[in-house]
């Protein structure tokens, strides 16, 4: 079994199928009694098990299997299979990350009837490499990978929200790793992040609309759209900015949107960025957190007596490598979670990839409402590793050679991992 065999099979395969086919060549090859799919769901907190394409009743909520504590979330944390085998007759599992340039896409199952080789384990590695493209492929052909992802209906402001989010809510590139994370409020309150890579800088948005429901959800479609068209046109952040502004008064929406843009060269590093009445953004550099304090610009839209369309001034920022940057809304400092150190929790996240360090303050705001909030909670974490290196190690955090051995030293406790 190739890699280039299992993207092949994909293909040929309709798209709602290609998975079921590449479990079935697993099955046939490693005499594996099941192999299965786990997608992550949008929060990020959970899995939901893809069945065969037959069996897939997307008319019904997904069956949510949360991650926290397990086999599974062990293996998303630290992006390395796992083996377990319980010793006797049992059947050897093996858990497999399935990531795209640091996009969690999901984990890849297996129920082996014996320890597997480095070899197989090589071959269990590839094919969950392939598993990130397979899914990234045809999840724009079918609705089945986006209801797995949903573990309860959204509302209509929800989806609206969802399809403005980048595609992969990750990215890892030779000199950064970003990702976001966003948790809803009861009544969605129009929040978005958005980056971008161009061949030398990338480009980050987090954006905030005013209101609730459907009515926020069309101001940020209508800001993010505004933001997209104005950068794919080779704009500058201040030219973005007023044309974000321009679209909020020439279109006659009521309200306003705050917002921050950043903009990173990957060529020498310089860093600006522009502040739309936005939270001020947070900076750990050394194990020390800093608010960076910007000049205040006003919100996209917002009409002030003289009717004038807003200025918006482009800012510089020091960004070294090694700094960790944290963008937020206003949802992160509700009143809810006023009694959070946030600075705090950021130390003691910075060791997570920005995917888990995301997903770690966002729980805790989440927590700290008691599972319900006022306003959209939004976090975006990026790692700036500077511009010396030009390539990304893709092998990084992927060596599944690792994991490809039980213990030796006899049977583990049910339940236990045992990695050579």
């Amino acid at each position: 079994m190739t890699l280039a065999g299992a993207l092949e099979a994909a293909e040929a395969a309709a798209p709602v199928e290609s998975l079921d086919v590449v479990a079935r060549m697993l099955r046939e090859r490693l005499g594996a009694a099941s192999v299965s799919f786990l997608i992550t769901d949008f929060s990020g907190s959970s899995v939901v098990r893809l069945g065969a394409a037959g069996s897939v009743e997307i008319g019904e909520p997904a069956q949510r299997i949360p991650l926290r504590g397990t086999l599974y979330d062990d293996v998303i944390r630290s992006q390395r299979p796992r083996v377990e085998d319980r010793g006797g007759r049992e059947l050897v599992r093996v858990v497999a990350p399935v990531t795209n340039r640091g996009d969690a896409v999901g984990l890849l199952e297996l129920f082996l009837p014996g320890a597997p080789s480095a070899q197989v384990m090589r071959e269990i590695g590839e094919t969950a490499h392939a598993l990130a493209y397979i899914v990234i492929a045809n999840r724009s052909h079918t609705d089945v990978y986006q209801w797995g992802r949903r573990t309860k209906p959204l509302s209509l402001a929800a989806e609206i929200q969802h399809r403005l989010l980048p595609a992969s809510l990750a990215c890892e590139a030779a000199q950064f790793a970003v990702a976001g994370a966003l948790e809803p409020a009861d009544h969605v309150g129009g929040d978005t992040f958005d980056y971008v890579i161009d061949r030398d800088t990338v480009q980050l948005s987090v954006t905030d609309a005013m209101g609730h429901d459907v009515d926020a959800a069309l101001l940020a479609t209508l800001v993010v759209g505004a933001l997209r068209r104005a950068r794919r046109a080779g704009a500058d952040l201040a030219e973005q900015a007023r044309q974000a502004d321009r679209a909020m008064r020439d279109h006659g929406r009521i309200g306003y949107v705050t917002g921050q843009l950043l903009r990173i060269s990957l060529i020498d590093g310089e860093t600006e960025f522009v502040n739309a009445g936005h939270p001020w953004p947070l900076r750990m550099r050394d194990g020390e957190v800093q608010e960076i304090v910007p000049e205040v610009d006003l919100p996209f839209g917002l009409r002030t007596q003289t009717s004038r369309a807003n200025t918006y001034r482009v800012q510089t920022l020091d960004l070294r490598p090694g700094d960790r940057l944290i963008m937020l809304t206003d949802g992160v400092l509700e009143r809810s979670a006023e009694n959070l150190d946030l600075s705090d929790l950021i130390i003691r996240s910075r060791a997570l990839h920005p995917r888990e360090a995301a997903r770690t303050l966002i729980k805790a705001i989440v927590d700290a409402g008691h599972g319900h909030l006022d306003d959209d909670a939004t976090v975006m974490c990026l790692d700036w590793h500077g511009v010396a290196n030009s390539e990304r190690d893709a092998a990084h955090g992927a060596n599944l050679t690792d994991a490809s051995q039980p213990s030796s030293t006899g049977p583990p406790a049910p339940g236990r991992m045992t990695t050579a």
